[in-house]
């Protein structure tokens, strides 16, 4: 039976403190909230009925429910307030020399069998119980920020810690309504062990000027349905946060040059631009601790994007392909009013494809998406065909074939002899170097990447890909295309992954990497980022909605490219593709 815990104490009201101690609150469990003086003390009172006030605001909390949580909050200076705790939350800031002297005191002050927990979010639990007499009695509790929303809770076991004490804090999660994965001492646990390396390449991304910090978060919240951008992420975290994490993460995790900080982070932090709470980071901020943005030097303007810069006239489209994204490509070129020229190999290809067309606009005529009137005005714009000498007179191509590049190069230079003068021809691939499609031709000038999102009539992110040869008027085609489909245009140049897949791809690959040295589970690694990080699927179910193959295929690419140890694929991953576990689309994968 685990024991009963009726009484808390959380040393540190910060935001996460004072969180943590309304979760225990609102749950019916007696409260000590301690900091070091009676200024701090008061900040973190005002911070816990700030919140609370919200919630009641918002109709998440009834008055008389509040009124009843803050009774069983008592408010103290000093460590001697913990004498009879049952347990105790630190959620100091994140330095070890810190914490040790806290926990040496609460190994003092506290009676025998008081647990002491660490909510550290990526330091060493191990490193921080051997300052009491009691390691043994030491665990990690990770809360995730805002800690009354969030579900997740890592439960963070060292060497030493009695099954006895997991086997308490684990009910306590249950009796809080949290979802807790228990896992041992490493660096980062689950959730900053994948999130920082991703927000770390992010910021390097940004770093190289690879493309605009607007870009990049566009492009992760549209192309993945992430919640937040990585770059507006970090603000909302802090960059002083995020450097003493990612440090921590490099001396403990085996020095892996992904975690080392990003220069920038460093320059920022010491130039006091810190995110939200001082009113600047990446972006910049209505006054500190404020999350409206305001205009700065670095806002794009709200001009049409490229209409100075020469873009064409496109009136007439080719779409090259007989798979679902040329399916779904033809269809959002024929609802955005664009006469399009479908081209697949064969009669019955283009057969399979007209039909796939029809459906998916009688399903947006079900839907209420569109009228009927619109659904026959879109097939009415559609030309079918079996031969690329069709393609003529279009003023855009967008190829959509299968992901090897000899079969690419080989249509671009079909292309190239078949189509006039002055026709933007573009790729839809989506790891692969849009130069070597271009120079398969004798006008790379006029070769750009579109690398649509599947599926492409649903998905509004479109990246615009520009290699070095690419010139000023077909960029700014392309742009202003994307911009007429009603879709976000991310502009990137032509590096292996584009800005998703190279940001996406290492992740779900960190994630096989953790599952292959046996860490934790798949089920506990997907609870981590969706309930940690809000992301809509895990890693693992992410995997398996890919293909195996096409996320093999692509980490590839990006460690042939950028020859980043990290970047290696997992030999899990590899096996699994060997074995024929392709994912969803076989019957099995990771799952």
């Amino acid at each position: 039976m685990a024991r009963e815990i009726n009484t808390v104490g959380v040393v540190g009201l910060g935001t996460m403190g004072a969180g943590i101690v309304e979760v225990f609150a609102r749950n019916g469990i007696d409260v000590v909230a301690v900091e070091i003086s009676d200024g701090a003390l008061e900040k973190g009172r005002s911070t816990l009925v700030g919140s609370t006030d919200r919630a009641v605001a918002r109709g998440k909390l009834e008055p008389g429910d509040r009124d009843a949580l803050l009774t069983r909050i008592t408010f103290a200076v000093g460590l001697e307030a913990l004498r009879d705790v049952d347990l105790v939350i630190e959620a100091v800031p994140e330095h070890l020399d810190l914490k040790q002297r806290i926990f040496a005191e609460l190994d003092r002050v506290c009676k025998p069998t008081a647990i002491l927990a660490t909510n550290t979010s990526s330091l060493s639990v191990t490193e921080i119980s051997v300052a009491t007499h009691r390691p043994n009695q030491v665990v990690g509790i990770h809360f995730f920020n805002p800690a009354p929303i969030m579900k997740l809770v890592e439960v963070v076991r060292t060497v030493v810690t009695e099954p006895e004490v997991v086997a308490d804090v684990e009910a306590l999660c249950a009796r809080l309504g949290k979802v807790d994965v228990t896992i041992n001492d490493r660096a980062g646990f689950i959730a900053n062990a994948l999130l920082f390396g991703y927000l770390n390449h992010a910021v390097g991304m940004y770093e190289a000027r690879y493309a605009s910090r607007e870009d990049i978060d566009a492009a992760m919240k549209l192309g993945c349905r992430l919640p937040m951008g990585p770059l507006a992420l970090m603000d909302l975290i802090g960059l002083d946060t995020a450097y003493e994490i990612l440090d921590t993460m490099y001396r403990r995790g085996g020095r892996d040059r992904r975690h080392a900080p990003a220069p920038l982070i460093k320059q920022m932090v010491t130039a006091g631009l810190l995110g939200r709470k001082s009113g600047r980071g990446f972006y910049t901020y209505e006054k500190p601790g404020s999350p409206v943005l305001v205009p700065d030097d670095q806002t794009p303007t709200a001009a049409e994007p490229a209409a100075a810069d020469g873009a064409r006239g496109i009136a007439k489209v080719g779409v090259v392909g007989s798979g679902t994204m040329a399916t779904g490509i033809i269809e959002v070129f024929a609802k955005a009013g664009y006469e399009v020229v479908s081209v697949t190999r064969g009669a019955e290809k283009s057969a399979r494809v007209c039909e796939a067309v029809k459906q998916s606009l009688d399903k947006g005529v079900v839907r209420g998406k569109l009228t009927e009137q619109e659904r026959d005005a879109a097939l009415g714009r559609v030309n079918w065909s079996a031969t690329l000498d069709h393609l003529a007179d279009v003023d855009l191509v967008v190829e959509a074939v299968v992901e090897e590049l000899s079969v690419k190069r080989a249509l671009f230079a079909l292309l190239d002899e078949i189509c006039k003068p002055g026709v933007v021809l573009a790729t839809t691939t989506s790891s692969l170097p849009v130069i070597q499609c271009a120079m398969a031709t004798q006008r790379p000038a006029d070769v750009v990447g579109l690398h649509f999102f599947n599926p492409a009539p649903v998905m509004s992110l479109v990246e615009v890909v520009h290699t070095i040869r690419t010139s000023v008027e077909a960029l700014a085609t392309a742009r202003a295309v994307v911009a007429a489909l009603g879709k976000t245009g991310v502009v990137c140049a032509d590096r292996a992954g584009f800005v998703v897949n190279a940001l996406l791809f290492p992740y779900l690959n960190d994630a096989v990497r953790m599952l292959e040295a046996s860490y934790s589970t798949a089920d506990d690694i997907d609870y981590a980022m969706k309930l940690g990080c809000g992301y809509p699927l895990g890693p693992f179910e992410l995997l398996d909605v890919v293909g195996l193959d096409v996320a093999l295929a692509i980490q590839r690419e990006l460690y042939l490219e950028l020859r980043e140890p990290g970047f290696a694929p997992a030999p899990l991953l590899e096996h699994l593709v060997t074995a024929g576990y392709l994912g969803r689309k076989v019957g099995r994968g990771f799952r």
